[in-house]
């Protein structure tokens, strides 16, 4: 299989949403589960690269542990990656080589880890085995899990709900889909809940108070009233936002302002100069989430960054079904944070280890001096959540078995400001798997997982680009989760565009 055919073949049929088929006189009802169409009525792929934008980060290279023994990044829990890369697949085209960050495809599965222990927020769970796709290479598994907890257990929640409606949310996916999210919400939220409602187009506009959801019909008919059209100001809608969350702040709760939008901001600040904004908030101990939709004009590098300068997460909706994952199934890791400011430190043994590649985290990546600076802001997990990394690795022949192959470190705070602590791990060489096989199904589905998404970002580490390699090890793995199930479908769609 050659990069460049997979990369601009399309499908001859499109993936339709529920709105475009019955737009296009199909049956909504030959869906199947996940949204893909069962046969019938197609229509041509759309193009939705024109007028998108994603960040451009230059991929890890490997770095010789006798040069450099230690790596350091900032955890990431974001996965809209993944969901656009879903999303560009059931239209019909293989997603954008920018728009894939490898740890956003990883990340949106869970692996089965062990729970946390103690009073420890999260475990570290360790694995190494020889590699599937890398000739004479080995794969090195960092996991963390988050300690859980019920949603009857949720700190008492405030949310300022910041809604584009200028023109470009007009398309069914989009603002219609945002409310259809929203009502998601309300009914997983606890009626002492609050939540607000600020608008933004050419100016913004304060629609609802923060009200407490057991007055939804109240919050609803705001909802139902909002239009789209005007221009996108961006600026003023999210200070309105942010003088909300605080006027209705909740000390010791989730305090969090949740954006949606298309990311298309064309008014106001824009660029640095609102992230810098954003940064001003971030000090008050109020939460940012993005909330993405839409195709076509979609601003994926300003969401990102969005929801990184603000201490938050970031999704991509490309479905009801994603909306119910974030704020049904996934709401308390959503909206709750256990630990802030977490960062990972692997140091490799070089006399195990010569040479070890971070597989994605590229835009999370910080010096090695960073891990100990309280002062330098990382990511932060919530309840449940998992964060797993892989490192691609040389081993150096002739090592004792007990030589230990790298030490892990996390570093955390419990809350913000407050001085972080530390939690290490080691795994050593006897511990490597003999055989890839013989690591554990998680291990293996997330390896398919990273590889899916080296291919297709075009990886230079690739030699041989093969999905249906992908796909038979994705398959022994699967659990027969809903997610991996789909995702053998995701793979089988990016197969059929080599042909």
């Amino acid at each position: 299989m050659k990069t460049s055919t997979i990369r601009y073949a399309t499908l001859g049929l499109t993936i339709l949403s529920c709105a475009t088929l019955a737009a296009c006189g199909g049956d909504a009802s030959s869906l199947d589960h996940y949204g893909y169409h069962n046969g019938g009525a197609y229509a041509p792929a759309m193009d939705l690269a024109s007028g998108e934008q994603y960040e451009t980060n230059p991929e890890n290279d490997f770095i010789e542990a006798s040069v450099e023994d230690t790596s350091t990044f900032s955890i990431d829990v974001d996965n809209a990656s993944y969901t656009l890369m879903r999303d560009s697949l059931k239209n019909g085209q293989l997603p954008s080589p920018d728009s894939v960050r490898p740890e956003e495809y990883i990340n949106y599965f869970d692996y089965g880890y062990d729970e946390p222990i103690g009073d420890d927020p999260f475990s570290i769970n360790l694995e190494v085995a020889p590699s599937k796709f890398g000739a004479d290479k080995h794969l090195m598994r960092v996991g963390i899990k988050g300690l859980e907890l019920h949603e009857e257990d949720m700190l008492p929640t405030n949310l300022v709900f910041l809604i584009d409606v200028s023109g470009s949310m007009q398309s069914e996916e989009k603002l219609p889909l945002v409310k259809q999210s929203l009502r998601t919400l309300l009914d997983n939220l606890r009626p002492s809940d609050t939540v607000g409602i600020v608008v933004y187009a050419g100016a913004d506009g304060v629609v609802l108070d923060s009200t407490p959801v057991r007055e939804r019909a109240k919050i609803e008919h705001a909802l139902d009233n909002l239009a789209a059209g005007g221009g996108t100001n961006a600026e003023a809608g999210i200070v309105s936002a942010y003088q909300m969350a605080e006027r209705a702040r909740i000390d010791d709760g989730n305090n969090r302002v949740i954006i949606l939008t298309d990311g298309d901001f064309n008014v106001g600040k824009t660029g640095d100069d609102l992230y810098d904004l954003i940064d001003t908030y971030r000090e008050r101990e109020i939460s940012l989430t993005c909330m993405g939709y839409g195709r076509g004009n979609y601003h994926d590098r300003h969401m990102e960054n969005l929801s990184k300068r603000g201490n938050g997460n970031y999704f991509y909706v490309d479905s009801i079904n994603e909306a119910k994952r974030v704020f049904g199934e996934r709401l308390v890791a959503t909206l709750q944070v256990i630990a802030a400011d977490v960062k990972i430190q692997v140091e490799f043994n070089e006399d195990a280890i010569s040479r070890y590649r971070l597989i994605g985290y590229e835009n999370r990546l910080l010096e090695n001096e960073d891990f100990e600076d309280d002062t330098k802001d990382a990511g932060e997990i919530g309840p449940g959540h998992t964060v797993t990394a892989y490192y691609e690795l040389e081993l150096t022949e002739g090592a004792e078995q007990e030589s230990v192959l790298s030490e892990v470190r996390i570093r955390y705070k419990n809350q913000y400001g407050e001085e972080s602590q530390q939690i290490d791990r080691a795994i050593k060489l006897g511990a490597v798997h003999p055989s890839f096989d013989e690591a554990s199904a998680g291990f293996r589905f997330g390896a398919a997982v990273a590889e899916f998404a080296e291919v297709l970002r075009d990886s230079k580490h690739v030699d041989s680009p093969d999905l249906s390699a992908v796909e038979a090890v994705a398959t022994a793995a699967t659990d027969g989760h809903p997610t991996k199930s789909e995702f053998l479908k995701l793979v089988g769609l990016a197969i059929g565009m080599d042909k």
